[in-house]
């Protein structure tokens, strides 16, 4: 296929939001903020069950999590290139539709925007399991967890209206805040760390290849997130030169937490007790320090982990469609901003995101919310894929002013590597979600061929 949509210098140049300096409320973000985001979005709520769930299949499940961390890290630095050439808001979407036309771009936002608002409902009826434990009287009704769901969702939305610069803040306040008790158990749970704990190497009947894959599959979607500065680059400060940075800095700081967490927790909780475990990290640092205050620890870093990541994940949200409104490809309306923030998208996936959370407390049907959960661990690697693939072509269509030829041989095998850690989450979101995945997505087939022809009338209008 050939490229229809690649951009020239002045067509990046004229992507590139205006300086915001002048608003008090918008600010680019610097590496450190950009680097806050993609650990911020990378960890959400799972790490607090993530050895719990990978126990069973004894400390093999390390091999896996090594593995899948070279993979995290080879996407992180192919999106670090990508960035590099191509340093605007929307990260996968400008990549897609640079190398493979305004089809290919859509499906890369359209599925992007599906995984995000998808995604924070979820986040948020995880988080009220936390606020439970700290407040009893949330669980009490179903409609006081659905206004407290509601809540999680909107607080974030909020900061995001505030502008950039308070997205910023907040995401720097929650990654430290969460990150305090979680390097507790990782660091200082290495000086407690028994070995007897540790159970068997491979503690089921599968041979070592099957438990590896079995256990990945589980572990995959722990990196979802490694573009968080790509589709916000328009918002960092020298993208070109900050956006690869902060992502591969990110993946790897939200590699090292998982990592040493997952260890620490091995050597401090029995593998039999850790097995049935619903609270690993409480366990842990019950283990370490005695009493059971642990409990309300993990829970208060529990529910800031999901806020950040809610607060990333809704300006990511809003990001996507705004690149796409931008030319032509997603309603016009969405590319309205103020303070440095895509206003509509912002409250359109926030509103998605709480009628499905209402939908969720009301219908009962937690198969159904599942289910649509589980989609989006298939819809958010259609990006990926078109983002490598798109490496992949600048590569091999000999285009010199999109690659560096000393680099060449190293590009290449690092997005090789990257397209196989895509095609493997695709392969372990299982069956079902990548038929219901690829239904959602033709879904949008129908969206982009009355955008295209909106596009084409205004082209052919007298004014156009």
């Amino acid at each position: 296929m050939t490229s229809t949509a690649t951009l020239p210098a002045e067509a990046a140049d004229a992507a590139a939001p205006p300086e915001q300096g002048r608003d008090p409320h918008a600010r680019r973000f610097g590496l450190p903020v950009a680097t806050c985001l993609v650990m911020g979005n990378i960890i959400g709520g799972g790490i607090f069950l993530l050895p719990a769930s990978v126990a069973p299949f004894g400390t093999i499940s390390l091999v896996a999590f090594g593995v899948l961390t070279l993979g995290a890290i080879a996407l992180a630095l192919v999106f670090g290139r990508l960035a590099e050439r191509h340093p605007q808001t929307g990260g996968p979407y400008v990549y897609a539709r640079a190398a493979f036309g305004d089809f290919a771009g859509f499906l890369a936002a359209w599925s992007y925007w599906i995984t995000a608002w998808v995604s924070n409902a979820a986040l948020a009826v995880a988080a009220v399991g936390y606020l439970c434990v700290l407040f009893p009287g949330v669980g009490a009704h179903k409609w006081s967890m659905c206004l407290a769901a509601l809540a999680v969702q909107w607080l974030p939305a909020l900061a995001n209206l505030a502008g950039t610069r308070y997205v910023g803040a907040v995401q720097v306040v929650a990654t430290v805040l969460k990150f305090a008790p979680l390097l507790l158990v990782a660091v200082g749970g290495l000086f407690f760390f028994d070995p007897a704990n540790l159970g068997p190497f491979r503690a089921t009947d599968q041979s070592a290849a099957g438990a590896v894959s079995a256990s990945a599959a589980i572990l995959l979607f722990s990196y979802l997130g490694v573009e968080s500065a790509t589709v916000s680059a328009g918002e960092v400060r020298d993208p070109a030169r900050n956006v690869g940075r902060a992502t591969i800095l990110g993946t790897v700081g939200a590699a090292t937490v998982y990592l040493l967490g997952t260890v620490a927790v091995f050597g401090l909780v029995a593998h039999d007790r850790l097995v049935s475990s619903t609270a690993p990290f409480t366990d842990a640092v019950n283990a370490m320090f005695g009493g059971t205050w642990g409990g309300t620890v993990v829970a208060c870093a529990a529910v800031i982990s999901m806020l950040g990541a809610l607060n990333g994940w809704t300006l990511l949200s809003a990001q996507t469609p705004y690149a796409a409104a931008r030319d032509g490809l997603f309603p016009k309306a969405f590319e309205a901003k103020r303070r440095g923030v895509p206003v509509v998208g912002v409250i359109v996936t926030v509103a998605l995101a709480s009628a499905l959370t209402v939908y969720n407390y009301t219908a009962g049907s937690q198969g159904v919310f599942e289910s649509l959960v589980l989609i989006t661990t298939f819809t958010a690697t259609v990006p990926y894929l078109l983002s490598t693939a798109a490496q992949i072509y600048f590569l091999l269509s000999g285009q010199h002013e999109r690659v560096h030829p000393g680099r060449l041989a190293r590009d290449g095998a690092l997005a090789a590597l990257a397209f196989g850690f895509s095609m493997w989450l695709v392969a372990g979101s299982g069956y079902a979600a990548v038929y219901q995945g690829v239904l959602f997505l033709f879904a949008g087939v129908l969206v982009h061929a009355a955008m295209s022809a909106r596009k084409h009338r205004a082209a052919a209008s007298p004014q156009g």
